[in-house]
């Protein structure tokens, strides 16, 4: 798959047809999704239209952006203007008035959404098995999950259908599906990116991002997205600070191991000795690596309680009316219900003490790493995963390195490691509130010493 970079740069010389590229895009959405279950629509006509907008703005002597004519999928829950939102669910199909700011923003900066991507139902899961749409299917191999919630947007550029795709993340759910399908994700800090016209999952965690096969295409479509918007009361006031690109080395970067999260995991073999060889390589590059002690930061704590407490409220009515959700879903959210207001205050005030230890980490190191899942292979149709803790729920080994992320609030970036096995191993680094762009910086040296694999 050619790079949104070289795409847009293309197109904006003149050199490349929006038209043509838009359609090649379509067309391989089109030959894969019986195959792959990939897209729950794929906007044929709009796509065209656009693209031949933008390329007569390129005859006109006009700048579309630093995104022209990048073909772009979008998950489900995203809304975009004159589309059906479903969010994987058999009663929720609204046709979106408006467009979230969040794409409105990508396509002001040239994108070209083509398809909208199929999810875990209302985003509420990690594998992408949709009980109404049918499971999305990993490209790197169809007999697995791509993981979720944002599955489809995760398989569509693992399948070269784009070469970016937007998700969200709640507890993982957009490093989670990168990490199974041997891409990058970027998780953004809560705040970052506008949350308005996207379908809330638990808001105080919702956060939108990208999904790329490349950190410099992540980091466009992150920088074309990010941003204040005050009529989103979830939105922040901080500069979107640019990234510099790739260093030559690691040297003077402080990174830290949390102990107690990483050594309790559930994880497989080939995931353990893969991050052991990445901190190693982090090591050779001149990094200094040390552990952090603080036995909060370690995993599940009360994701559970404080994810809970909020799902219940925005699905509660829906469930007292009898609405109709897939077993795996309605019975999540019977938990969710069951969350009592006391065990929620509770969880607030956990969230209060990881973010506090967090801060104490930041005092000390620049970043955080981390395997980002416990195991790359999920069967479709199959609730466990063999680790060394035995068969463990796929939830578990899934999400153990992702969700106390959210709950920290802070961003974090997956990428693809070299290791045995199909999907490779993935790695998560975390950085302090509001430094994307250290992330992107250090993902793009270790995608440039071949730390990342390409």
């Amino acid at each position: 798959m050619i790079s949104a970079a070289h795409i847009a740069a293309e197109v904006r010389r003149g050199e490349r047809s929006a038209r043509d590229t838009v359609a090649g895009a379509l067309t391989q959405a089109d030959a894969q999704q019986e195959r792959l279950n990939i897209n729950t629509f794929i906007d044929r006509e709009r796509a065209i239209e656009r693209a031949e907008e933008i390329d007569r703005m390129v005859e006109a002597g006009r700048d579309p952006g630093p995104l022209a004519g990048v073909p772009v999928a979008v998950k489900d829950l995203i809304d975009h203007a004159g589309r059906v939102t479903t969010c994987g669910s058999k009663f929720y199909n609204e046709v979106a008035e408006t467009t979230a700011p969040a794409i409105e923003r990508l396509e002001r900066a040239g994108a070209i959404m083509v398809t909208r991507t199929g999810l875990h139902e209302f985003a509420y899961g990690f594998s992408s098995e949709n009980h109404w749409f049918g499971p999305v299917r990993n490209p790197l191999d169809p007999e697995l999950s791509p993981g979720g919630s944002s599955g489809g947007s995760a398989s569509a550029v693992a399948a070269e259908q784009v070469p970016v795709a937007i998700g969200t993340d709640t507890g993982g759910s957009v490093r989670v599906p990168a990490a199974l399908c041997g891409i990058y994700g970027l998780k953004v800090t809560h705040g970052r990116i506008p949350l308005t016209g996207v379908f809330p999952l638990a808001a105080s965690l919702d956060t939108v991002g990208p999904l790329a096969a490349t950190v410099g295409d992540l980091a466009l479509a992150y920088q074309a997205m990010a941003g204040h918007d005050p009529s989103d009361r979830w939105s922040a006031v901080q500069p979107v600070v640019t990234p510099g690109g790739a260093r030559p080395d690691l040297g003077g970067l402080r990174v830290g191991i949390p102990a107690a999260w990483v050594d309790t995991a559930p994880i497989t073999d080939s995931v353990a000795d893969a991050f052991a060889e990445a901190v190693a390589a982090m090591r050779g590059l001149g990094a200094t690596v040390e552990t952090i002690e603080d036995s909060e930061l370690t995993a599940p704590g009360m994701v559970t309680e404080l994810a809970g407490g909020e799902i219940a409220r925005v699905h509660r009515n829906w469930k007292q009316a009898g609405k109709p959700y897939g077993p795996e879903v309605d019975e999540r959210l019977d938990g969710a219900m069951a969350v009592t207001f006391d065990q929620y205050l509770e969880a607030l005030e956990w969230r209060a003490l990881i973010r506090q230890g967090t801060a104490t980490a930041f005092g000390r190191f620049d970043l955080i790493v981390t395997p980002t899942v416990g195991a790359t292979v999920k069967r479709i149709g199959v609730d466990t995963i063999d680790t060394n803790q035995g068969e463990v729920f796929y939830r578990t080994a899934l999400a153990w390195f992702s969700a106390l992320v959210n709950v920290m609030g802070c961003p974090a970036l997956a990428g693809p490691l070299p290791g045995s096995g199909t999907p490779p191993p993935s790695l998560q680094l975390i950085a302090p509130w509001w430094a994307e762009h250290r992330l992107l910086e250090v993902a793009m040296t270790l995608e440039s010493a071949e730390v990342f694999s390409r």
